[in-house]
């Protein structure tokens, strides 16, 4: 039957789009309207909300899909652009996906047009829903990330967060606390329905003191105060200007306010940069009991949209866009994802993290972006010098490069500010230096790839080897020493079969043990022949010119670099007094 209404339910959105001249999806999609002051990135197919933080409802624990955030984060047009992430958090059932879908509205239309749509537009995007149950748990993200020019030129992505209502029935206060201290922590724009008090005394606001005292920065960015359905219009006015007077009364802290009251209102000031307040009258009898309400303007008070059409510019209006920062660095997409993955780890327990736990959490999560920021550097730069299908770079001169960009990887990681002392940041230098010296390697094989004689190296070795046997054995044969030319011709067939052998691999892909054998050996094979030929050369200018001692032949063959020279004559010095 619920498959039969789902059906009814979709062929009903389908006719009311084709009348509507949208097309069949959940959010506005027609050419004219996507013609976007912001571009947009999506992870895949359709946009949609994304599941990034689901709640364990068994033992209230949170998981952290890293890989979904990743698609979303780690795009490559959106990874290194700075971050602004607008989230809205508070109790449940007061339209915290609905508020956000009127975003999407504005973020997908043209500026100057009327971005509200249609009145008989049905409103999608983030799930949403009337009546008494809460819809949306945990956290989730829209997929795709907004591009947003600004006035200097620069650009910036920008994600719309939605949250867990708090206090429904089947949320802990631990659930409640995490989530909304989990977007208070990775959002620039926190747009709160959560009580005054219950957001001073949250746990994050003592992280808050915490932080100040290691940075002396305020933590966190712009808190907007949402009231919804006010009621005293007479008193205080709708919108930004009425919601600012209610503010700095609320706020106002008075030499006759109990103690812990003016605690509130002071943990709320030293918090947050930017603090504002917006009253937002009902929507509408309608809205709120019919439960066939789909979002369409045509049942939604007046004054209700008047106050949408001031509250959602106001918000999303480039010049109020907000960059994320931590400790004055501004984060970028691929800063935020690793944010996310240290707070996660540290509300796994049963109990609420300590607030010192979460300072240790964020200059983890610091310093592993500013790691993150200097691999990319240096992975860009020698890219450009050997990576694709750029020609060979001689050794010597792409060691000289390699030096040369992790020097300046090693240097915007210190010039980066971070958190944690410097003890804490030398660590993740360390892990640095470790990791850069990884993709060093990976470069330099993957440069000696391009080495047409690398490529080569084996079949020529084996070729020569099979040439030299070949004559060696003409000529014992020819001296009368049948046995040893015998043996040379047995050595010229396995090195022809190797030969083969390893044509085949290196054409088929099959038996790679093998080819990596074969390659090892002839490997050798030209080591030996090398160590040889510096013997007989070492060993012809000993004689020839009459040195006394091992160690004079090594002064002088120091002009020839080589440094198994020493190790050679040495090992050989024997041979030498004979």
């Amino acid at each position: 039957m619920s498959y039969i209404q789902a059906e009814v339910c979709q062929w009903r959105r389908a006719c009311l789009n084709l009348l509507t001249g949208l097309p069949h999806r959940n959010f506005p999609t027609n050419p004219v309207l996507l013609a976007n002051r912001a571009s947009t990135v999506s992870i895949m197919g359709d946009p949609g909300p994304v599941q990034i933080v689901t709640v364990n409802k068994e033992d209230h624990s949170f998981d952290l899909d890293t890989e979904a955030l990743s698609r979303i984060l780690l795009r490559p047009e959106v990874r290194d652009k700075d971050v602004v992430v607008v989230s809205v958090a508070g109790a449940f059932r007061k339209g915290k996906s609905f508020l956000l879908d009127f975003m999407l509205r504005y973020m997908y239309r043209k500026p100057g047009q009327d971005w509200l749509g249609q009145e008989n537009e049905p409103l999608t995007g983030f799930s949403w829903r009337g009546g008494s149950e809460p819809e949306t748990t945990g956290i989730q993200l829209w997929s795709e990330v907004f591009i947003v020019p600004k006035e200097d030129g620069s650009e910036v992505a920008v994600l719309l967060m939605d949250t867990q209502g708090a206090f429904d029935s089947q949320s802990t206060v631990k659930d409640c606390a995490t989530i909304f201290a989990l977007s208070t922590m990775t959002s620039s724009v926190q747009v709160s329905t959560m009580h005054l008090y219950y957001l001073a005394t949250n746990l994050f606001t003592e992280y808050g003191r915490l932080a100040m005292d290691e940075i002396f920065l305020k933590p966190f960015q712009s808190l907007m105060f949402l009231v919804r359905d006010w009621s005293f219009p007479y008193e205080y006015k709708y919108g930004f200007k009425g919601g600012s007077d209610f503010l700095d009364k609320r706020l106002q802290v008075k030499p006759t306010q109990h103690e812990e009251l003016q605690t509130v209102r002071e943990h709320i000031h030293s918090c947050f940069t930017s603090i504002s307040c917006f009253l937002l009258p009902h929507p509408g009898l309608k809205v709120a009991t019919s439960p066939s309400f789909t979002g369409q303007l045509c049942d939604v008070a007046p004054e209700f949209k008047e106050q949408l059409r001031e509250l959602i510019p106001n918000l999303l209006k480039t010049d109020e866009l907000a960059v994320k920062e931590i400790n004055g660095n501004k984060v970028t997409c691929r800063g935020l994802l690793e944010f996310f993955k240290a707070y996660i780890k540290i509300y796994q327990g049963e109990d609420l993290p300590h607030p010192k736990s979460m300072l240790e959490a964020t200059a983890e999560a610091n310093n592993l972006a500013a790691v993150a920021s200097a691999k990319d550097q240096y992975y860009k730069n020698m890219e450009k010098v050997c990576g694709g299908d750029l020609p060979y770079v001689a050794p010597d001169s792409l060691e000289e490069k390699h030096r040369f960009f992790m020097q300046e990887a090693l240097d915007l990681f210190s010039s980066t500010k971070k958190m944690g002392g410097r003890d804490f940041c030398y660590r993740y230098q360390e892990q640095l230096e470790g990791e850069l010296k990884e993709m060093w390697e990976s470069f330099s094989k993957h440069n000696e790839s391009k080495n047409v004689f690398s490529a080569f190296r084996t079949p020529a070795v084996l070729f020569v080897l099979v040439c030299l046997l070949y004559v060696l054995s003409g000529i014992l044969f020819f001296i009368g020493l049948e046995t040893i030319s015998f043996a040379c011709d047995c050595v010229v067939g396995l090195a022809m079969i190797a030969m083969l052998t390893w044509a085949f691999i290196r054409y088929s892909g099959q038996y790679r043990e093998v080819g990596s054998a074969i390659d090892q050996a002839a490997g050798v094979i030209l080591e030996q022949v090398h160590n040889i030929s510096l013997i007989i050369i070492h060993a012809y200018v000993y004689v020839s010119q009459g040195l006394n001692s091992p160690q004079n032949c090594i002064d002088m063959f120091t002009v020839f670099h080589s440094s198994s020279a020493k190790d050679i004559l040495h090992s050989r010095s024997g041979l030498y007094n004979v």
